[in-house]
């Protein structure tokens, strides 16, 4: 197998794994800290017959990529916070439209405009009920920069397979961090593409599913299989219907695909956890501050454990259930006022004692801080 190592921003290994994963479109509008993504899809999709274009905004940008995905293309769009409010009507299009499509949300401060510059992680629960109604989505989170690549891969991979939106739910830190990265050998790299009906079909019906498996075959617009898209409530046609039985079935089976794969789909690191009888909950750059943390604490003989969520949505809550039986106390930090705690406090279904560290000011959480939070929820009476 031949690889090569380089310095490379998170920015960057983005753009680089998405063309790895089959990315031939992006469609975006500039915005701090996501902005190195589209200047770098600018740059390298022309040398690969991709095609790069600047919308007018991030309304526009969401749809353009819908619209080249439904004619066959693997498509990508970036944004931060503001735009990413911006995206989620169509996001819910592609949602309920079954379009595959990789969204890369940058998280910087919020909410409104802002802290622009600085890192934050408060748009988890935005990412998966940022549209309204019930829908599926599948969402990733990095925490080095290589994994920054490997995830973006990933991205497109679940994307593909489930007919699923899927979002990329970076930080800014992880975004413009630089770290020495060993690219695989594009031959070795595991590629899912969109399952496609039979060409020969007489009678196409593009949400019917075939296989039994939740996900219908997927046509191409211009390749002669005709076929409808709309964002109301449709049947296996494609047209639209506002029977009860229909709508049932559908939102039925756009969640179940997801659900029914968790052990597909979920992707999480457990560190120390056998023996811990306390363990932190974190993901993204966060989660490099517990992981020092961690490893102090591990130092002086006190038994702390770590869970770095890599999956964000659907959520992990078999892993912690499943926690070893000694664990008294799950601390969950985070980037933002208190959003995943939440899911880990009904995961924990009262067996744990469930405390937080938020900062929410667009400076990082130190090992320092983690450090004195811990020592504090072990000790508490």
């Amino acid at each position: 197998m031949n690889s090569k190592a380089i310095l490379m921003q998170g920015n960057e290994a983005c753009v680089e794994g998405a063309i790895a994963a089959g990315m031939r479109f992006y469609a975006g509008y500039p915005i701090t800290p996501s902005t190195e993504i589209a200047e770098l899809s600018a740059e390298k999709l022309p040398k690969v017959g991709g095609k790069f274009i600047q919308m007018e905004d991030e309304i526009a940008s969401m749809g353009a990529v819908i619209g080249a995905s439904l004619a066959g293309l693997k498509a990508m769009t970036a944004t931060s916070g503001p735009g990413f409010s911006l995206k989620q009507e169509n996001i819910g299009f592609a949602c309920l439209t079954e379009v595959p499509c990789v969204i890369v949300n940058v998280q910087r401060g919020g909410p409104s405009t802002g802290l622009p510059t600085l890192p934050a992680q408060g748009d988890v629960m935005q990412a998966r009920w940022g549209t309204h109604g019930d829908h599926p989505i599948i969402v990733v989170s990095p925490s080095y920069v290589k994994e920054v690549y490997e995830l973006t891969i990933r991205a497109f991979n679940l994307s593909e397979k489930y007919r699923v939106p899927c979002i990329l739910l970076m930080d800014e830190v992880v975004a413009h961090m630089r770290e020495k990265v060993e690219l695989p050998d594009p031959s070795s790299i595991k590629i899912i593409n969109r399952k496609k009906p039979d060409p020969t079909i007489k009678e196409y019906e593009p949400y019917k599913d075939c296989d039994g498996d939740g996900i219908p075959p997927m046509a191409n617009f211009g390749e002669g299989i005709p076929f409808h898209v709309t964002g109301l409530i449709h049947d296996i046609t494609g047209f639209p219907s506002t029977s009860a039985t229909v709508t049932e079935a559908l939102i039925t089976r756009l969640m179940k695909k997801i659900y029914d794969n968790l052990d597909d789909i979920l992707d999480y690191e457990s560190i120390f956890t056998n023996d811990a009888d306390t363990v932190i909950i974190s993901f993204g750059s966060t989660a490099r501050s517990v992981m020092r943390a961690v490893q102090i604490m591990r130092r002086e003989g006190q038994k702390i454990g770590m869970l770095r969520l890599k999956t964000i949505w659907p959520f992990a809550h078999r892993a912690i259930q499943e926690l070893s039986s000694q664990v008294k106390n799950l601390i969950v930090a985070e980037m933002n006022f208190g959003q995943l705690v939440e899911m880990v406090k009904a995961s924990a279904e009262g067996r744990f004692y469930v405390a937080g560290i938020n900062k929410f000011n667009g400076e990082l959480i130190a090992p320092n801080e983690i450090i004195s939070r811990t020592r504090e929820v072990r000790s508490r009476a």
